[in-house]
């Protein structure tokens, strides 16, 4: 899953500190966040899904803001903070758990793997961050390899859950924008503050605006207790601790290796998708994964081809 954009402060030099552990880790925690979704979507609900783990992931990281002295930063800088919350966690949960009713939770982790590409394309165009050439091409290659991929669940027509799984695909795209735009506007109007408090006041902010919604779609029979534990695991654990590990990452790793994380999250996605719900992987399925990574991978930089002009 995507996190908020770090601070300027935390894109330091990699340290010499072992970090081989906190990236697998955190590309296990994030790739099991698709599994409990999963599984709490289909007692939940979508927006009911969305809004409980971000206010359980919000009650876990508040009490650390407030242990640390943070409070009176996150209250001077609350209303940008909120909006971001909305963006980057809100509506992109929301989508995805939408998308998991239909489609499977490697197609959803493949396609999230996406979210690099499009923070590109959208610095280009907000920033004016213009990329290389290599970059360019990657661009269009893992466009490309979206295309393909959506193009295998184009199908409109409801399945058994009554979601189209061509609906679900662009619900995962919407979702891959939002993250996008989310950081462009992080590091535009929110660089220079704790991680730890963007992190927490983004939850915040999502649960408010998640409430109405997700009160006024609650599911008439109370979820068991199975979807229960999965949400409190996504909250805690895939988006409270996994937020800590992501940019502790950051500043034993440096951002390049940090970011490379997402290239990782479907791996353990497919594999916990096929060991616990019995999903099919295809090789049609693993081959577009391959071309958007790569894709994905130039566009960020984190391959080049020949020399950078940059």
């Amino acid at each position: 899953m995507s996190a908020p954009a770090p601070d300027s402060a935390a894109l330091a030099s990699p340290r010499s500190k072992s970090w081989a552990g906190d990236f697998v880790l955190l590309a296990a925690i994030w790739g099991s966040s698709f599994l409990f979704m999963r599984i709490g979507t289909v007692e939940f609900g979508a927006l009911p899904t969305a809004a409980v783990r971000v206010a359980i992931a919000a009650l876990f990281l508040l009490p650390i803001v407030w242990l640390r002295g943070l409070l009176p930063v996150l209250g001077k800088n609350w209303q940008r903070i909120f909006f971001i919350g909305l963006l980057n966690s809100g509506i992109p949960f929301a989508c995805f758990s939408f998308a998991l009713l239909s489609i499977s939770t490697g197609l959803s982790a493949i396609l999230n793997a996406t979210v690099p590409m499009f923070g590109a394309l959208i610095a280009w165009v907000w920033l004016k961050d213009k990329p290389t050439g290599s970059r360019l091409l990657g661009l269009v290659i893992g466009f490309a390899g979206v295309a393909l991929l959506a193009w295998d669940k184009a199908s409109f027509t409801p399945g058994a859950s009554g979601v189209a799984p061509g609906w679900a695909v662009l619900a995962c795209l919407l979702a891959c924008i939002c993250y996008g735009i989310s950081a462009s506007y992080t590091k535009r109007y929110l660089a220079g503050l704790p991680p730890l408090v963007t992190a927490a006041g983004s939850q915040i902010g999502a649960t408010l605006g998640l409430a109405l919604p997700a009160l006024w779609l609650w599911p008439a029979r109370m979820p068991g207790a199975q979807a229960w534990l999965a949400l409190l695991a996504v909250g805690v654990l895939c988006t409270g601790i996994a937020y800590i590990l992501f940019f502790r990452l950051i500043e034993h790793a440096g951002p390049p290796r940090a970011l490379a994380v997402t290239f990782v999250v479907p791996v353990f996605a497919v594999l916990y998708g096929v060991l616990f719900l019995g999903e099919a992987v295809t090789p049609w399925m693993l081959g577009c994964a391959g071309v958007i990574v790569g894709g994905t991978a130039l566009a960020t930089g984190l391959l080049t081809l020949g020399r950078s002009h940059r």
